[in-house]
């Protein structure tokens, strides 16, 4: 028989303990750390590396100054005008009508030709008339013989002298018919009333023309009249016999002068403004009733004010403004130059000049051409071309 023994518990095997880390793991950790602090730290100072190196590269490398044409600011008196829109009328222009009715029986004109006062331009029917001035005259010839006999006999007491007052009255009768049908006989014959050009013709021979009806146009083209207005505010500066220039589209570029011959003594209460006509002689008939003209009255000068070209100024919404030229001293004792936006407050604009009522003074100098690659403070050079000439038709005033 087996007897079964059974095993002490000291006998027993003791449980295991947990091995320790080789340390070739911790090792392992270490390096790629340090591999890892190395990689972020070279990144680091690359960027701050190549930072440095491109800021000291723009700050050796400055752009080539750039070449512009400058021109100096001058002081200078700018005429004094005053400018406004109107229309030419004719010093004389008429629409030639028949004061009496009837049956054209000759034209006496030729369209468009020019004619003297007195000229005769068209005729009537008028034989009645004509009739009725030879029955006058004859029996004014009638009258004044009878006239004659009264007072002889009258004078020689053998007839009274009632007669003779009958004789009178008839004489100045028959004197008073031939004057009334020669009036009549005279508005059948129209004639023109002054010197002038003649329009188209609007009637034709045999045409029934009534009192009124249009048969040509007349006008006296040697002066003409330029009429315009101008605001209440101008009203004070305008005195008559100032100068006047005209221009019309017609002829670019072409005064005509004239004189301020009448103003208006009371201002318009809808539109505030004044009235003014000047008159302007027309050699050449060039102007014709009706252009239209822009006209500039020749005010009295005002002092001298300061002017660039107008291609010097900048306009903006932010401003008027130019590039002024100023001097500075470089590191090596050079003078170099750079331009330098100056906001201005500018006038008006005559023959191509800008006048600026603040912001630079006589004899700066400013940059006329080539604004448009500039920069504020950026360097120049001064071309040797010299400043844009003014326009040979300038702006209308």
């Amino acid at each position: 028989m087996t007897v079964a023994t059974e095993t002490p518990p000291a006998a027993r095997s003791a449980p295991e303990k947990p091995r320790p880390r080789p340390a070739r793991m911790i090792r392992w950790f270490i390096i790629v750390g340090l591999l890892l602090a190395l990689l972020v730290g070279g990144l680091v100072g690359f960027n701050a590396f190549r930072n440095h190196m491109i800021a000291q590269f723009f700050a050796n490398n400055k752009p080539p100054p750039i070449t512009v044409t400058v021109a100096e600011a001058k002081s200078e008196v700018v005429p004094n005008l005053l400018t406004a829109v109107g229309d030419l009328a004719a010093v004389h222009q008429v629409n030639v009508t028949s004061d009496v009715s009837g049956r054209i029986t000759e034209i006496l004109f030729t369209a468009g030709s020019e004619v003297v006062s007195g000229a005769k331009l068209l005729q009537l029917y008028d034989a009645p008339e004509q009739a009725d001035l030879a029955n006058y005259r004859a029996q004014a010839k009638v009258a004044e013989l009878s006239l004659d006999r009264a007072k002889q006999l009258a004078a020689r007491q053998f007839g009274p002298q009632a007669t003779v007052d009958q004789a009178q009255a008839a004489f100045d009768q028959a004197n008073a018919g031939i004057a009334r049908t020669q009036a009549v006989i005279s508005q059948k014959l129209v004639r023109a009333p002054f010197d002038g050009v003649l329009g188209v013709r609007r009637v034709e021979v045999g045409q029934y023309l009534t009192a009124g009806t249009q048969i040509v146009t007349l006008t006296n083209l040697s002066q003409v009249f330029a009429n315009f207005t101008v605001t209440e505010k101008d009203s004070g500066t305008l005195a008559v016999g100032q100068a006047v220039r005209i221009r019309v589209d017609a002829y670019p570029g072409r005064n005509f002068d004239g004189k301020i011959t009448t103003i208006e003594p009371q201002i318009s209460s809808d539109t505030r403004n004044i009235r003014v006509q000047a008159t302007l002689d027309n050699p050449g008939h060039v102007l014709k009733p009706g252009m239209f003209a822009t006209t500039t009255v020749v005010l009295p000068d005002k002092p001298a004010v300061i002017t660039v070209p107008e291609t010097a100024v900048d306009y903006t919404l932010y401003g008027d403004s130019v590039y002024l030229i100023q001097e500075e001293k470089a590191e090596d004792g050079k003078t170099n130059l750079k331009a330098v936006r100056t906001f201005v407050r500018t006038g008006e604009r005559i023959n191509g000049r800008a006048v600026i009522q603040s912001g630079i003074k006589p004899g700066d100098r400013v940059v006329a051409v080539g604004q448009l690659k500039l920069q504020s403070g950026a360097a120049v050079t001064i071309s040797t071309d010299p400043p844009p000439p003014q326009p040979a038709t300038p702006p209308r005033y």
